[in-house]
């Protein structure tokens, strides 16, 4: 991982807790040409995402590929969803 990479991860998940948009804090979305200016590249490649994506995984964030920008969310937000069972399976696939 790269220093630049630790530093934007740690940038980004700072920028949870803090308010803006109109929000106390949470999700958000980041422009592709924002998440250049960040890096201070003119380019992202896909290994930069990839390390990117890693790095906040393992600070308890995601970053999800929406093709015009990405958006951050806590890993924590997924806790209450519904499990997926076999029997629930079942009932669909008869």
């Amino acid at each position: 991982m790269s220093d630049k990479t630790a530093s934007v991860a740690d940038m980004l998940a700072r920028l949870y807790a803090q308010s803006f948009g109109g929000k106390a804090s949470g999700r958000y979305r980041v422009p592709q040409k924002l998440l250049r200016e960040m890096f201070g590249v003119r380019r992202l490649y896909a290994d930069d995402i990839e390390r990117l994506h890693r790095t906040l995984f393992e600070r308890g964030y995601l970053l999800i590929d929406m093709d015009s920008f990405y958006v951050i969310m806590s890993t924590n937000s997924f806790v209450n969803y519904r499990r997926l069972s076999h029997d629930a399976i079942n009932e669909v696939s008869e």
